[in-house]
């Protein structure tokens, strides 16, 4: 018993697992056929698996007739001892007494087991109970050989599928994605700016009437230092009531509560400025800000997430700012960018230290996760960004798909795959800028963010490059790595013919909520992708590959 049982744990063929089952079952009780049948999914029909002996001459089990049929139907076992005088009897003609368990597993029957023999009376209880306990067993193997196979059908047919249409939708998903979740981010920064509104103007007045408190306590304890030294023996009735507040203690812990309330108010004020940074909710349009008042709102946000617990020490951050200009840039999106890359980094140093501990200096044994975050102005027209961290690095192949939409490297759950997809439209598309990376394993990671200091010059340099540039573009699909080992973003170009299909797709979802759109003028087309923004802005930008010589610079 326990061979077989070990060959059906191991076997994920149907047909196989039922051929050791009757061997088995043939050598344990007295039988001359017997077969296992499997119910079809809309269960209209048997199909048999595996069989010994005659059962039937002609004819085939039918759900729903005969013994079979029955046991199935009602999905109760039975013991049969004479199957000619049985008022079921359709087509068991060579057996005289039979046995048919059904196949159950997770609540539904799959088919059945039946075993026969010529001889009337030939079965007990225990051979039921044995043919039982076999058919328990074999539903557990057939259950899990049929997931299997129905697993890697669904794996070929999926393979099979993608590589038709991985090239074809890629560009589609990616602007799609980041539209969706640009506008989950645009929702977000007003909640964030709403929020920080709200709290704002009851902790400033908090904040700024605790400064008259402090004074005010200050007075009374003054006056009552005058009155404890002008009369200082208190009638009785007073000393009594000056011990059971305990006046001494009063007095030298008052001025302390005031100072921790005005040091948490201070700090209550630091987050509510540091999200109203980081939303900019009310700077949608080009701002000149001071990149270092993002970069530290942003630390401010993920500081409960930087301070050590019980799985880790600190998290170390290493400022080196550099003196720069003010950058004519979109404040709260490269705060998102900033926001990605150092939770990712944060991700990546947990992840190492739950896994064995991260890189450590020579000096220095322990473990000490670190992010270095430097600035510095390349010259009167860029300034960089560059965040590094202490973990565990990457390959090669897995920097070059960090920008693919939905691909990550985080655990099932942890991830959605598009952070990295968001900040390349940012940095790249929406500020004409650089970003880079440059890591491996056992290494760390380091980005390089490089960002014009005036976008609005950029731009104007991007058309009149754009006008005079051939019209075919080119995008590096594998771009190779700087002098410094740093590998550039990019992202892939659809060819002609997948545009039109892009084309045909979005007017084809248009129609079918206006069947009337061939017929329409421009206007009331251009009226009916109001209604659905998202496609709007997908065929803008498809409508724009064709006029534009240089894709990447199309404003989003």
């Amino acid at each position: 018993m326990d061979y077989i049982s070990t060959q059906l744990a191991t076997s994920l063929d149907t047909r196989q697992i039922g051929q050791l089952v009757l061997q088995e079952l043939s050598q344990l009780i007295e039988s001359s056929a017997g077969m296992i049948l499997l119910l079809s999914p809309d269960a209209t029909a048997f199909e048999i698996i595996a069989e010994f002996g005659v059962f039937f001459d002609h004819s085939q089990p039918e759900p729903g007739k005969g013994i079979i049929g029955n046991v199935v139907q009602f999905n109760r076992a039975e013991l049969v001892n004479d199957v000619q005088a049985d008022p079921r009897l359709d087509g068991q003609k060579n057996v005289s007494a039979m046995i048919c368990v059904p196949l159950r597993a997770k609540g539904r029957v799959l088919g059945a087991i039946a075993i026969g023999t010529s001889k009337t009376d030939s079965y007990r209880a225990e051979h039921l109970k044995l043919v039982s306990i076999f058919a328990s067993q074999t539903a557990i193997a057939i259950d899990k050989a049929l997931l299997y196979e129905q697993s890697t059908e669904a794996a070929v047919q999926a393979k099979a599928q993608t590589q038709k249409l991985q090239q074809a939708l890629h560009e589609l998903q990616l602007a799609q994605t980041q539209l969706i979740q640009s506008e989950k981010m645009s929702s977000l920064g007003q909640l964030i700016a709403g929020v920080a509104h709200e709290i704002n103007n009851p902790v400033n007045f908090i904040y700024g009437n605790l400064k008259y408190v402090a004074e005010y306590a200050q007075d009374l304890l003054h006056l009552l230092a005058k009155y404890q030294k002008f009369l200082p023996v208190a009638p009785p009735e007073l000393e009594s009531e000056l011990d059971n507040i305990d006046l001494e203690f009063i007095m030298q812990d008052l001025p302390k509560l005031l100072d921790s309330m005005k040091l948490g108010t201070s700090r209550i004020v630091e987050i509510v400025q540091s999200l109203k940074n980081f939303s900019r909710h009310d700077e949608a349009e080009m701002k000149a800000v001071n990149i270092h008042d993002g970069i530290d709102g942003t630390l401010m946000i993920l500081h409960h997430r930087l301070k050590a617990d019980v799985r880790r020490p600190a998290i170390e951050i290493i400022k080196d700012y550099a003196k720069l200009p003010f950058i004519e840039c979109y404040p709260g999106q490269l705060n998102q960018v900033f926001m990605n890359i150092l939770a990712n980094a944060i991700d990546a140093l947990e992840e190492s230290m739950q896994n064995g501990g991260v890189r450590s200096s020579p000096q220095s044994p322990v473990p000490n996760p670190q992010i270095t975050i430097r600035t510095k102005a390349l010259d009167k027209e860029w300034i960089v960004v560059r965040i590094a961290d202490n973990g565990p690095g990457m390959k090669e192949e897995v920097i070059r798909r960090i920008y693919d939409p939905f691909f990550t490297t985080k655990d099932i759950g942890k991830g959605t795959g598009l952070g990295m997809a968001i900040s390349y439209q940012i940095v790249v598309d929406r500020h004409g800028g650089m970003l880079k990376c440059r890591s491996k394993p056992g290494e760390g990671t380091e980005f390089w963010i490089q960002i014009p200091i005036n976008c609005l010059l950029s731009d104007a340099t991007d058309e009149q490059n754009s006008t005079s540039a051939s019209p075919t573009p080119t995008t590096e699909l594998s771009p190779t790595a700087d002098t410094d080992g740093f590998i550039p973003s990019t992202t892939p170009m659809l060819k002609p013919t997948d545009l039109l299909i892009r084309h045909t797709q979005l007017i084809q979802r248009l129609s079918q909520h206006n069947p009337d759109v061939e017929g329409t003028s421009p206007d009331e087309i251009y009226q009916m992708f109001q209604r659905q923004p998202i496609s709007l802005k997908l065929y803008a930008t498809l409508l724009s590959w064709f006029c534009c010589s240089n894709p990447t610079q199309i404003r989003h």
